[in-house]
């Protein structure tokens, strides 16, 4: 074993820093440092989620302590360019948009390049995007150009979370044979993560840098950039990824084949003209688009239907609140986004490792069926005036949103194998980019017909719920036409160990085993590593739950 392992070490002495043979581990290597390296990346760009926390602040730019509006003459194009007035938070919202189109896109169109060159260099790419972008916009907010905004961080950070949220799925699929759910669901946790962190962190620190003249948000970003830049860096460079043909010490597959989980490997090309994958991208469609509509109108929605309830005087409607009413209704309703959020995040780890044991599937059938369940009830707990049912409603399916998104790459990687599956979950992803049109548009369009057609506020979100109740309807029918891949889309072996050469040990590459790699589980480094990404993800939860306990009150 020690002249191959020689023999491997020297083939790839002359290899770049970045390069996928650079990033092979040795023997000795910890398995469980790659979670903590892929959260230093989740937990960063994640932060996308949190980026309203900007919008008001930076309404009001120029006029510091309130906005300079624009003249009527001033459109959308003219905002990207103007200095002399403030900008209208539904030009900065584009910038939102953007995140979600490019991270789709970005994703399906480099999936296929991250596994041809591994996660590092990706991981590294999408370093210099995200924080890059930062940098770029925090000039635009400095010099008050938007298109800077765009630029910078809506489409060329939009690139890099795109490949930063996909660099770490095949790399832990390959690595956690044994707990594919899991381990993905440890990585793509940190996203839904990234805005409970970053939120408050960004608030801190525009308070900390806010003066007379500035509303210190460009001062901010640039802090910001620094930040994510030494948690991204250390992630890249703590990306390693197995040797062909490497298990966990002591595992081998089960003896009794599951039909559902294949043993062989679907070719990126070919990966999209089978029904699976046109049925998983259904499946996760509806699923975002039931959860991140609801999401997005999540503290309005609140308001309006349990308005002076939320602050002890039930018998006031919404629209009869007075300006001081409303502020403390609109803190209580932030609390609640703060708690779903909070649920979207654990369903992610939750829901994933519990997939491991039920099958993606029959998750996947539960996600929807209590889905159904809940979205049906949550306008008769809301008419009953049960505010704590309600929340809990809503709550778990935060949870299910969440956890389809952390449970589909070990979906993916049970029907087309694990060589090609960080790209093919790359070309799922626009499955997320039109979810984060039509859920938006759904929810948002109904509550302005129902409010025109003359419905009480309290009630113009029920059609809503049942109208999302049948998307959950149509994912489970989805989800219930799956099957296995047929054999005609598998690759031949030869075509596989060709693929695998690169990363197979010379000698050993018809051999299976752990390599004496993988071994050491909690030992005193990967202590230290998730110690460091812990400590953030302990002090968002703290920050969260503080502010939470408002809606028990």
């Amino acid at each position: 074993m020690s002249t191959a392992t020689g023999t491997f070490d020297e083939g790839r002495a002359g290899a770049g820093i970045l390069d996928r043979e650079r990033t092979i581990a040795k023997a000795g290597f910890n398995r469980w440092l790659v979670p903590p390296a892929a959260l230093c990346i989740h937990l960063c760009i994640g932060m996308a989620y949190g980026f309203s926390v900007f919008w008001l602040p930076l309404s009001q730019a120029i006029g510091v302590s309130k906005p300079v509006a624009c003249g009527a003459d001033v459109g959308l194009i003219g905002s990207l360019f103007t200095t002399s007035c403030d900008w209208k938070i539904a030009d900065l919202g584009w910038i939102y948009t953007l995140f979600f189109v490019l991270l789709g896109s970005s994703a399906a169109i480099w999936g296929g390049w991250l596994e041809r060159v591994g996660p590092r260099r990706a991981a590294f790419v999408s370093t210099m995007c995200w924080c890059g972008g930062l940098l770029i916009s925090a000039f635009g907010i400095y010099t008050h150009q938007l298109w800077l905004m765009w630029l910078g961080s809506g489409v060329i950070g939009g690139i890099g979370l795109g490949l930063g949220y996909i660099s770490p799925v095949s790399t832990l699929v390959k690595w956690f044979p044994d707990r594919r759910g899991m381990a993905t669901g440890m990585a793509i946790m940190g996203f839904g993560g990234g805005a409970m962190i970053g939120s408050p962190l960004a608030d801190m620190l525009m308070n900390y840098f806010r003066t007379p003249e500035s509303v210190g948000v460009w001062q901010t970003f640039v802090v910001m950039a620094g930040i994510y830049f030494v948690f991204m860096m250390a992630g890249t460079f703590g990306y390693r990824i197995p040797p062909a043909n490497w298990r966990p010490d002591g595992w081998t597959p089960p003896t009794t084949q599951n039909a559902m989980i294949t043993s062989g490997h679907v070719h990126l090309k070919d990966a999209h003209k089978t029904p699976q994958f046109w049925l998983i991208w259904s499946v996760l469609t509806l699923n975002v688009s039931a959860g991140i509509g609801v999401l997005g109108m999540a503290s309005p929605m609140l308001q309006e239907i349990f308005a002076g309830s939320l602050i002890g005087k039930s018998e006031i409607g919404f629209a009869a609140l007075d300006a001081q009413q409303k502020v403390q209704v609109a803190t209580i309703a932030a609390a609640f986004v703060g708690l779903l959020s909070l649920f979207n995040i654990g369903g992610r780890f939750f829901w994933a490792s519990l997939s491991d044991k039920l099958g993606r599937k029959l998750t996947y059938a539960t996600f929807f069926v209590l889905g159904i369940v809940l979205y049906a009830l949550s306008p008769w707990a809301a008419h009953a005036g049960s505010l704590a049912l309600f929340v809990a409603f809503f709550c778990i399916i935060l949870s299910m949103y969440g956890g389809g998104f952390a449970t589909v790459p070990a979906y993916l990687a049970d029907m087309f194998g694990t060589q090609f599956v960080g790209a093919i979950h790359g070309r799922l992803l626009t499955a997320w980019s039109t979810a984060g049109i039509v859920g938006p548009v759904v929810v948002n369009y109904i509550r302005e017909a129902q409010i025109a057609a003359g419905v009480p506020r309290a009630q113009v979100y029920d059609r809503t719920m049942y109208i999302l109740a049948g998307f959950l309807v149509l994912g489970f029918i989805c989800n219930l036409l799956v099957r296995p891949v047929a054999t005609k889309w598998f690759m031949k072996d030869a075509e596989v160990a060709a693929l695998q050469a690169k990363t197979a040990k010379a000698g050993a590459t018809a051999q299976y085993g752990s390599f004496g790699i993988g071994k050491g589980g909690f030992d005193t480094a990967a202590l230290l590593a998730w110690a460091v990404v812990g400590i953030p993800i302990i002090w968002g939860v703290w920050i969260t739950l503080s502010k939470s306990l408002a809606l028990f009150r």
